[in-house]
């Protein structure tokens, strides 16, 4: 008896359960649905709210601006400053491309000894410079063969003698033998009569004679003056060729030497013919700084009278 009453209050339970399930769904609400609603919920925009006789849409998954009526209370974005300040952009500097050093010197200008007479008799083999240069001395004649020497190899054209021109010359020439090493010296032989240079043979020239050590005036092939030159020193030798007479200067003076220059007939870059007071007093005990130094000078200041510019100049061995 007694489990027949409780089996009819179960049924009498589902039954109640069952009924109260229709009517919430009736209404758009699931059951028990207002005894578990969540804070989260609680804080869906007024439009969700149910409509009775409507299925109601679910919960937005997008965040609501409207303050919760109840619950937790959500925190709304921070907005941007406007005032703050952007991260500062690294810039970084270009690099600058830095000139390399130059290579060390192993022979230049004004060097002497041994390894110096064994580069002018190389530079000799390879036609570079005259065997009268060998002479154990590096002068301005062997640093124009050092540097042509590094122009024709693509060799940086230092002038002097490093350790890659160096390299290059050995691999190119044959160790000198004595008799290169020691070649015999053309004799100057002042005043002495030699034949013309051909280029001196016609027009108007001032021929300059190394070999004798004169200096002559030319017209037409026939010689009008004589007078005794003296050239310059080993390391700044008067240039050899044929040049023209670019300017003169009665009463010349050289500021860098500190010296007069009377009667100056310029004929290559600062070179020039032109009276010497040492050369009038010491003779060929001296030598000039690359000009053709005359000590005559009534006979040169002649000459200043009748050259012209534009006349040859002809600086040549005999």
């Amino acid at each position: 008896m007694r489990r027949r009453r409780i089996a009819t209050a179960l049924i009498c339970a589902v039954l109640g359960v069952a009924v109260l399930g229709g009517a919430a769904y009736a209404t758009g609400i699931p059951p028990f649905a207002r005894q578990t609603v969540s804070a989260a919920s609680n804080a869906a925009a007024p439009d969700a709210t149910p409509t009775p006789g409507r299925p109601t849409a679910r919960a937005s998954a997008v965040p609501s601006t409207t303050a919760p009526t109840s619950g937790a209370t959500a925190t709304p974005p921070a907005a941007a400053d406007p005032r703050a300040t952007p991260a500062p952009t690294t810039v970084r500097p270009t690099p600058r491309a830095t000139a390399r050093p130059k290579p060390a010197a192993l022979m230049s200008l004004d060097d002497r000894g041994g390894d110096v007479r064994e580069l002018e008799a190389r530079l000799a083999q390879l036609g570079l410079v005259s065997t009268r240069w060998i002479d154990n001395y590096f002068g301005t004649a062997t640093r124009t063969a050092v540097r042509s020497f590094q122009v024709k190899r693509d060799l940086p054209a230092l002038g002097y003698v490093d350790a890659a021109t160096w390299r290059a010359v050995r691999a190119q020439t044959r160790t000198p033998t004595r008799a290169e090493l020691y070649p015999p010296k053309p004799t100057p032989q002042p005043n002495r009569a030699s034949a013309l240079d051909p280029r001196c043979t016609t027009g108007r020239a001032i021929c300059v004679d190394k070999s004798t050590r004169t200096l002559r005036w030319v017209v037409d092939g026939q010689v009008r003056l004589t007078m005794d030159a003296r050239f310059g020193c080993q390391s700044s030798a008067t240039r050899e060729g044929a040049f023209t007479l670019r300017a003169k200067v009665r009463n010349g003076y050289s500021n860098f030497y500190d010296t007069r220059m009377p009667f100056a007939m310029f004929f290559s870059g600062h070179q020039a013919v032109h009276y010497s007071d040492d050369f009038a007093a010491r003779g060929y005990a001296g030598c000039s700084h690359g000009c053709v130094n005359i000590r005559n000078w009534n006979a040169l200041e002649q000459l200043f009278g009748e050259a012209r510019v534009g006349d040859k100049v002809i600086v040549y061995w005999s």
